[in-house]
This record gives structure tokens, sequence and C-alpha cells, in this order.
């Protein structure tokens, strides 16, 4: 292997592509909910598209930063990009490029508030600033028991508003409650990233949701968390709210008892890297399939 493509792969690790699911499902499916709406600007989409991912490579960056700074990551940590402690990155090379993501992410934002409403700029420096206390500050949030709360709050229900509004400048109840379930799955892409690195969390004294319920505990808890998911949108279609095509998300269940299944008999660390990853692509089938969904339901009603 050349050593342009082994350094091209490092900078791809390092944004930790598994984890993308979580700022581009939410994009698409808060502008399939947009569709129906005359003036739907598909520009709108792609710049929100990238500004989101941006902040989550961020994020990313962040936390591998920090980690390393706080003397978490070493060598042979699993799950990290490894760029700063395996490959040979300067840390701070690493940290200007989180916060260069930042700055063409805040300017991608900019444009599309100057031409929809000034007040996403507010609402998009939060997205950016819990970007980065996620990881980095005194307290970081990803050493608390709220990591899954922030994270399914902000990559899920805030960004899916925000695709949602640029296009109608409103904010509807479909809107909100479609976007519970994809909050939910953003929230379990961090749960099985605790189940798997809950030894080493408790050894460097973090206190999250899976340390707090114990490991069986945790993977019982993220199982219920792709019940909830799936139930919501059974509910939504039982009170009409959605039609029978979003329930194309069912389609998710196999990756997610995949998930379940090689956590309780993970007897190697492998096992449980597979199974986070298998939770992140659960989150993928889902918000794929209810955009997928959305969009036939668009479709058959016109």
């Amino acid at each position: 292997m050349s050593s342009t493509a082994i350094t091209e792969n490092v900078w791809w690790r390092l944004l930790r592509p598994h984890t993308l699911t979580a700022s581009f499902v939410p994009v698409c499916i808060g502008t399939t909910l947009a569709l129906p709406h005359p003036h739907f600007r598909f520009s709108f989409f792609i710049l929100m598209l990238v500004a989101s991912m941006l902040i989550q490579c961020a994020c990313n960056m962040f936390n591998e930063y920090f980690d390393y700074r706080r003397g978490l990551d070493t060598k042979d940590s699993v799950g990290i990009g490894g760029a700063i402690v395996r490959d040979g990155i300067a840390p701070q090379t690493v940290y200007r490029l989180a916060i260069s993501c930042l700055g063409i992410a805040f300017l991608l934002g900019l444009y599309i508030s100057s031409q929809t409403s000034w007040w996403l700029i507010a609402l998009g420096f939060v997205c950016m600033l819990v970007s980065y206390l996620y990881s980095g500050g005194p307290y970081p949030i990803s050493s608390t028991p709220f990591g899954e709360l922030f994270a399914g709050l902000f990559l899920g229900v805030i960004v899916i508003q925000i695709a949602y509004y640029i296009q109608t400048a409103s904010v509807t109840t479909l809107s909100i409650l479609t976007s519970i379930p994809t909050a939910v799955l953003v929230g379990a892409i961090l749960m099985a990233n605790n189940i798997r690195d809950l030894e080493e969390d408790t050894q460097h004294g973090r206190r999250t949701l899976a340390i707090l319920l114990g490991r069986n505990r945790a993977v019982n808890f993220l199982a219920g968390m792709f019940v909830l998911a799936n139930g919501l949108m059974i509910v939504f279609f039982a009170v009409g709210l959605l039609s029978l095509w979003p329930l194309l998300t069912l389609a998710s269940i196999p990756k997610a008892v995949t998930s379940i299944r090689k956590f309780r008999n993970a007897t190697l660390r492998q096992a449980e890297i597979e199974a986070m990853i298998a939770t992140a692509q659960t989150n993928t089938i889902f918000g794929l399939a209810l955009s997928v969904g959305l969009l036939l339901q668009y479709w058959f009603s016109c």
C-alpha cells in the first residue's frame, strides 16, 4: 500500500465514518418531510447536509483530541480513529481541523440563515457548542449519564427540525413526533459505544449511563431503545399520523437483533465492535427507510 493510501486511510478513520449516520440521516428525514412544500429548495438540503456532517466530524475530532489530552486513549484503544496515538498526527493538527470544520459549517449556516431566519444562527451555534462540550471543557458531556440524551436531542430532534424549517419556515407536530424515533436511535449509537468502552471508562472515572446501569442492564436498555423506536412508528401508523409506507423502517429490526445478540454473546472485543457497528447500521437503515417511506407517502398522495 502506498504512503498516500495509508495517509488517506488515517484521515478517513479520524472521522469515525461509522458514526456519521447520526448526522446525515436526520437531515434526510427532515428534508423528505418538507417535500410537499411548494418552495422546496434542493440546494438547502445539500448545504444543510454538509454543515451537519462537518459538525459531526468536528465532534469526533474533538473527542480524539481531548481523550488524548486526558490520557484516555492509547495505541491499544479500540473504537478510536487513532490518528494521534497510533499514526503520529500532531494533536494540534487534529484540533485545528476540528475548528476548521466548525468554521466552514458556520459559514454554510450563515448563508442558510440569511435566506431563511437569523434565529437559526443561534441554534446552529448551540449545536456547534455541544459538539465541543461533548468531550471538551472541564465537565465533558461524554463522561456523564447524559450523553445519549444530548446526542438524541441535538442530532435527532433539532437537526430534523432545522432541515424541515429551512424548507417550510415552520415546525409541525408531524415533524417533531417523526423525529423522536430517530433521536432514540442516535442515542442508541452512543449507548452501544459506551457499552463497548465500559471497562476503560470505569477505570478512568467516567459516569456514563452504561456504567451506572451495569453491562447487562445497559444491553437491555439498548434493546429497549430499539423496541421504542419501532414501536413509535407502529403507533404513528395506528393513529393515522403516517401511512403504511414509513413502516419500511421495520426492515432495520434484523440489524438491531444482531447488535443485541452480539453484545449478549460477546467473549471477544471484536464482537463488541461488530455490535456497535450493527447499531449504527440500524440507524442508517431505519433513517433511509423512513425517508423512502415518507417519499412514497408523498408520491402516492399526489
